[in-house]
This record gives structure tokens, C-alpha cells and sequence, in this order.
């Protein structure tokens, strides 16, 4: 696994001047938790059984997983230890959010107190020069190229491309087969879907959602929601 340099923690957050994206909440710790803790994760549905796998194959313990439903299960790989009220009690672990749906994510965000961990996928090529918050899931297959940014609790899902200079906000869903190009910006808690295209330099607003294959070719303003080939 490649080591990314850790993101700037000063003050109430750090933002990219040049488009008012957050990155990480700025409550302190590095961006990236021992990588020894157990790991819990907070979901138990299809997306934390890839997180799952994922987190093993790069040599880490499960302690298990939180889910609302009694019923969830991932198989043998890590067992139920609860529901979701469990997020603020998980001792000396570390957690991982692996649930894909970025509202619920962002609730989750608010209550969690464990050290976050991040996990890459080992077929995933990260660039060195890359920057990867804390908290942060890279999927199989996904590649993060040169001076990308990745804000904490991001996913950059399986085989997605995010190119050169690319920023992505806090808590944002790169969803699987995305391609971002160079210096494309992502602001926090937007759903990129399944195959979007962006075109290079695009600006895409927080809390927005792309849908699946849409090609974005102009800016997207906050909250906004675009379909489509081009988007709109």
C-alpha cells in the first residue's frame, strides 16, 4: 500500500481556495489511523462486503461490522456486533463507513468518535504524489493519478479513474467506472453514478448528484441534479 502524505488539519477545515471544496472536517489526528486496530465497519450491506474483502486482502482484521438490520450478514468474514448506536462506542478500533448512500454517510460522520480508517484495495494503483484523507475507501481496480486529492470518508469506487490534479470533497461517492479528467473538482456529499464521464476542469457543486452515464461537459452548481449525454 502507498503512503500519501497526510492533509493539512489546521483551523475549523481545509478547503481548495480555488473552489471552496472541504476536504476533512479538521477535528485533528492523522490522516491515516494506525494501520494495526481492528477495523469495524459501519454497514453491512453489499458495498461493506467489497470494503470487507478489501480490508483483508491488504492484511488487516475485522472486528466485525454495525448494521441496523438483524439480519445482515457478511458472510464469514466479520460478524454483527450491533446497530448503528453502536457508532460511537468502538473502543480501541478503528472504523471504516461501508455503507454507500452519502446521506446516511453524512449522519454516521457526525456521530463517529473511533479513529477512521482508510483502505485501498491492493489491484488499486495510487499515485505517490496523491493526498488521501482519513476514513477513505479505494475500490478494486480504481486508479488515483498525480496531485489528486481525496477528502476524508470519500469513496472512489471499483474502476473508477480520477486523473491528474483532481480534487474530491469529504464524504463524496465516485461511483464504480467513473472517469474524472485532469483537475476535474468534486465538492463534499455529491454521488457521482455509475460510468459518468467528466470532462477536464469541470466543477461539480456539493451535495449534487450526477446520474448514471451522464457526460458532464459545464459546471454544476450545488445541489444541483443532471442526466443525460451531455448532462443537464
Amino acid at each position: 500500500m502507498i503512503a500519501q502524505r497526510p492533509l493539512d488539519r489546521r483551523g475549523a477545515g481545509r478547503h481548495d481556495a480555488s473552489c471552496g471544496v472541504l476536504l476533512c472536517a479538521g477535528n485533528g489526528g492523522p490522516a491515516m489511523p494506525d494501520n494495526q486496530k481492528r477495523i469495524v465497519l459501519i454497514g453491512g450491506g453489499g458495498h461493506a462486503m467489497v470494503v470487507a474483502e478489501a480490508a483483508i486482502a491488504c492484511g488487516r482484521t475485522l472486528a466485525g461490522f454495525l448494521d441496523d438490520d438483524p439480519a445482515a450478514h457478511l458472510g464469514d468474514l466479520a460478524e454483527r456486533l450491533g446497530d448503528l448506536s453502536g457508532v460511537p462506542d468502538l473502543g480501541e478500533d478503528a472504523a471504516i463507513i461501508a455503507l454507500g448512500n452519502v446521506g446516511r454517510r453524512a449522519e454516521i460522520i457526525t456521530r463517529l468518535r473511533a479513529p477512521a480508517a482508510t483502505v485501498v484495495h491492493p489491484s488499486a494503483i495510487v499515485s505517490p504524489s496523491a493526498t488521501l484523507g482519513k476514513g477513505v475507501f479505494i475500490g478494486p481496480n480504481a486508479v488515483v493519478h498525480a496531485r489528486a486529492r481525496i477528502g476524508d470518508h470519500a469513496i472512489v469506487n471499483t474502476g473508477a479513474i480520477v486523473e491528474h490534479d483532481c480534487l474530491i470533497g469529504m464524504n463524496t461517492h465516485i461511483a464504480p467506472g467513473v472517469v474524472m479528467g485532469g483537475e476535474t473538482r468534486v465538492g463534499p456529499e455529491t454521488l457521482i453514478g455509475l460510468g459518468s464521464r467528466l470532462l477536464p476542469g469541470v466543477r461539480v457543486g456539493s451535495r449534487c448528484v450526477v446520474g448514471a452515464g451522464a457526460v458532464v461537459l459545464r459546471a454544476v452548481g450545488d445541489g444541483e441534479r443532471v442526466v443525460g449525454v451531455p448532462a443537464r
